[in-house]
């Protein structure tokens, strides 16, 4: 007899918002904007203000016809699913200022044209427009917990693709080591990059057994519909495992190299923010405690989990690795 025994951070298909209550929820709110119906609560008239931006960006993605694609079942989670309104309104991305409230600014970013390089050390360099490239992945849904480092955290529904598909695609070298993702520069329409004490362009890094691992994805979807732009559209790296920094948003360029790339946090303050940044509640931030972490939309705080609950996938990543002379969790 086959007795399946179920994930530290699995829980029943019971427990998880179903795809048809967020799609149809969606189809009302979106009615309602238009003007097509008449509703008497205040409260979702607030919804459908709180999702317009993100409705009017999703109009002009090309690749909106991709989407909703079919869920993989393997990735569950262990909390309510966070309401799009809030995970799409409550972002860090640098490149359009230090506030949380960004979505309108990031709105001025030109997501068509976008190509994506491949160079380094690769079989053949290349450039690719992003809608051949997405006509080239397995598109898939997952729920991932994301959890920032500034303790506090979400739960989303991500689409897109297995990072491995993209590292298979790019063919590198036996001899590469890491993958090094830059995301773009254009500080014409992303004011924060005016800013000269930061240096940018945004750049992140991962070894090549991370990138290939089978939890590291590429997010080009969110919430049954093409991500948008302040959640890093139109590709944006997901590792559930690592605190939400190492997400790097808008990237435009993945180079494969046998040094270790060194990232834009770490160029500001390696002191605080490290190469893994695997998340570890056992080990605070020098200025905060890592050790519980505030829900978006629970109002409660919860405890963090090692490696945010998927530490029986990735911790053998880790095993090997000399913790004296690095450190893994921040």
């Amino acid at each position: 007899m086959l007795i399946r025994i179920r994930r530290g951070w699995e829980i029943p298909e019971s427990q998880v918002t179903p795809e048809n209550c967020f799609l149809d929820r969606r189809r009302l709110l979106k009615t309602a904007a238009a003007g097509s119906m008449l509703i008497g609560s205040a409260g979702l008239l607030t919804a459908c203000d709180d999702m317009s931006v993100a409705e009017a960006a999703e109009d002009d993605d090309p690749s909106a016809k991709l989407y909703p694609v079919s869920r993989n079942e393997r990735y569950t989670l262990d909390r309510p699913i966070t309401d799009e309104s809030l995970a799409t309104s409550y972002n860090n991305f640098y490149e359009f200022g230090s506030s949380k409230n960004i979505a309108a600014k990031a709105q001025a970013l030109p997501i068509r044209p976008w190509t994506v390089t491949f160079d380094g050390m690769v079989e053949e360099p290349r450039e690719v427009d992003i809608d051949d490239l997405l006509a080239r992945m397995p598109l898939e849904e997952r729920l991932y917990r994301h959890r920032c480092v500034e303790a506090w955290s979400m739960a989303v529904p991500y689409s897109g693709f297995p990072m491995k598909a993209l590292v298979d695609f790019a063919k590198p070298l036996s001899s590469a080591k890491y993958v090094k993702m830059t995301t773009f520069l254009d500080p014409e329409v992303a004011g924060g990059q005016r800013a000269a004490w930061y240096p940018w362009p945004y750049v992140e890094g991962l070894t090549m057994a991370e990138a290939t691992h089978e939890l590291a994805f590429i997010a080009t979807g969110l919430y049954g519909k093409p991500i948008v732009k302040q959640n890093g559209a139109p590709l944006r790296l997901a590792v559930p495992w690592k605190y939400g920094f190492k997400h790097i948003k808008s990237i435009v360029r993945f180079e494969f190299t046998d040094e270790r790339p060194k990232s834009y946090w770490e160029v500001i303050q390696g002191s605080e923010y490290g190469f893994w940044a695997n998340v570890n509640p056992e080990v605070p931030h020098p200025r905060w405690s890592q050790a519980s972490e505030r829900v978006l939309g629970l109002n409660e705080q919860v405890p963090t989990l090692l490696y945010n609950g998927y530490a029986e996938f990735v911790a053998d990543l880790y095993k090997d690795i000399d913790t004296a002379e690095e450190r893994l969790f921040m």
